[in-house]
């Protein structure tokens, strides 16, 4: 088993080092060639999926799945690294990647204004299960940038939909979700939480977000369509007092 760790180990270093170099061509080519540079890019993901494998020689047979969302108003575009090597690039504010493969474990994420490696925003150790879907949301301003993960569930009954809700704006008041000149659906939401979903049938509905407690529409949802099959989480993000403004967006799977 000794062995089997330290082969693990040089296995990971040699991917990383793959992936760090694609990476670096990557965005070599970004404006020279597109082609190249998704081609590039690719590798890059691959080797780093790759090094992740090899640094974890004991995990469940279903990797997790992770994604993170840049969700601080005033933070500029930042570099995000797992366990030392760049996973995104130039990831700006509202952005959200799409789902990362990483084995179960547990993993350092540092995340760096983009292009420089002077000094993290945030460093973080997460822990991920295998077979479970994460959200990493870089919530908060940028003096007190903070790290949160959530935990996705994207399974659906078939033929049903469901939504949630998540509160990151870091100057907004408890608010209320509700259907447009209708019932509150999540009362009392404060900023960092996050609801439980709720299942419904697919539809297309108009939502607002209310002052807690108080009729006053602070943010208007028109036009939400729920798609049958899906999960989504809408988020909302921006400032109550200030630029960039108070506003949602609604990710899926």
């Amino acid at each position: 088993m000794r062995g089997e760790i330290i082969l693990a180990k040089r296995d990971a270093e040699h991917y990383f080092e793959k992936a760090e170099r694609y990476d670096q061509l990557a965005q070599y080519y970004k404006y020279l060639n597109p082609g190249l540079h998704v081609e590039y890019y690719n590798k890059h993901l691959r080797y780093l999926h790759k090094a992740v494998q090899a640094d974890t020689p004991i995990q469940r047979e279903q990797p997790a799945r992770v994604r993170i969302i840049h969700a601080s108003p005033d933070a500029s575009a930042v570099d995000i690294y797992i366990n030392g090597v760049r996973a995104l690039r130039d990831v700006s504010y509202k952005q959200a990647s799409s789902y990362l493969p990483l084995p179960e474990g547990r993993y350092q994420i540092d995340i760096y204004p983009a292009g420089t490696m002077v000094s993290t925003l945030i460093s973080r150790k997460v822990t991920v299960e295998g077979g479970k879907f994460y959200t990493l949301a870089a919530i908060g301003p940028a003096s007190h940038l903070r790290l949160m993960p959530i935990l996705d569930n994207p399974f659906v009954p078939h033929g049903e939909t469901k939504i949630r809700f998540a509160h990151f704006s870091p100057d907004a008041p408890a608010v209320d979700i509700a259907v447009k000149n209708g019932e509150v659906i999540f009362p009392n939401v404060s900023f960092r939480r996050i609801t439980d979903y709720i299942q419904l049938t697919p539809m297309t509905v108009d939502l607002e977000v209310r002052a807690a407690g108080t009729n006053t529409v602070v943010l208007s949802l028109p036009n939400v369509r729920l798609n049958p099959n899906t999960a989504y989480t809408a988020i909302a993000i921006g400032l109550a007092e200030g630029k960039p403004g108070l506003e949602a967006i609604i990710l899926s799977p």
